[in-house]
């Protein structure tokens, strides 16, 4: 099990993503450098993602893994797929929930269908960065359940990092603790007692759309 570091429990509301990655930075600093990968999870968590990288002038890129939902709990994460197709499977927890063969190997089509989508619209601006041996620091804008951070976790670890960090602003308790299961350091601004929906951490929460993601990797491909 990794290190977790939870630094408050408060409530209180950030102004925005970036706000959130320049907070994040403080417990980051000692990592940047060209050996450190930051990725993003579209769409909120690219925008905190490029304020980390920015500031530590380390590399930027997104995660387009994809989870593997149990079969009567979607948000139950069995395994994840990565965008080169490599399948991760928790098979302990797969038997125990029911997810047989053919479940599995659908599920792998739908989701890998939807990463292949993705991989269209956002890797013709800047190609994927390879993770072996780097320090990896995987950001999104707030963890509930933690599934999507999981299935993020799981495809960078298969790519041996050197160390691989999950680092959060906002994050429900049990969540946060468990995925330290799955990282070498798990980093939480904020725990608050009641987490609710993650929008309400921030003052500005204005969705993402794809063409801000596409503006972020453009310049950080320069």
């Amino acid at each position: 099990m990794g290190k977790l570091r939870i630094v408050s429990h408060s409530s209180e509301s950030f102004k925005d993503r970036k706000h959130a990655g320049r907070l994040l930075v403080t417990y980051l600093k000692d990592l940047g450098g060209k050996d450190t990968v930051v990725l993003g999870i579209p769409r909120g968590g690219i925008v905190i993602a490029n304020e980390i990288s920015r500031i530590l002038n380390s590399e930027l890129d997104i995660v387009l893994s994809r989870k593997i939902g149990a079969p009567d709990n979607p948000e139950l994460a069995i395994g994840s797929i990565g965008e080169d197709g490599k399948l991760f499977l928790n098979e302990d927890l797969s038997f125990r929930v029911g997810a047989d063969k053919d479940y599995i190997a659908e599920e792998k089509a739908l989701q890998l269908r939807e990463i292949e989508n993705r991989i269209g619209l956002f890797r013709h601006c800047k190609a994927k960065i390879t993770l072996k041996g780097k320090t990896v620091i995987v950001t999104d804008d707030g963890v509930a359940t933690g599934a999507t951070m999981q299935a993020a976790l799981w495809a960078a670890g298969k790519e041996n990092p050197k160390k691989l960090i999950s680092a959060i602003p906002v994050g429900a308790e049990e969540s946060v603790r468990f995925l330290a299961n799955y990282a070498d350091e798990v980093i939480v601004l904020r725990v608050p007692l009641d987490l609710g929906a993650i929008g309400q951490f921030y003052k500005n929460f204005t969705q993402i759309q794809d063409e801000e993601v596409l503006e972020i990797l453009k310049e950080s491909a320069k």
